[in-house]
């Protein structure tokens, strides 16, 4: 099997997504929503929060301050799916003007004289 770079939106399916849920779920548990209440905003399983909880699942990336507060906000606004829906597209909006993707492909071996993800811009 060959080793392939991932292209950037295969990193925001697998990775960045998930660690923005991962973030979501601690806020939402922080403000003292239950396990249950928060896997059904978030579109997951129960285990699946359990495990973003023991950094089993989506523990790969690390946000910044700025995301780190803006996904705070967020995680106050979510009270349904719709919501759940627009809070995500303003988090990966956010995710790429702070070049998250970049951040997790140079992890994956991309090499850090890569523009590909935001040539023209």
């Amino acid at each position: 099997m060959v080793n392939r770079v991932l292209q950037p939106q295969e990193i925001e399916v697998f990775y960045v997504i998930p660690a923005l849920r991962r973030e979501l779920a601690l806020c939402m548990k922080a403000s003292g929503r239950s396990q249950k209440a928060i896997a059904s905003l978030l579109g997951v399983t129960e285990a699946a929060v359990s495990q973003y909880f023991s950094s089993k699942r989506a523990a790969t990336i690390k946000f910044n301050d700025r995301m780190k507060s803006v996904i705070r906000e967020a995680s106050a606004r979510i009270n349904d799916e719709m919501s759940m829906f627009s809070e995500m597209q303003q988090l990966l909006r956010l995710s790429r003007e702070e070049r998250v993707v970049c951040q997790a492909h140079e992890s994956l071996g991309c090499p850090k004289s890569c523009t590909a993800c935001f040539e023209g811009k």
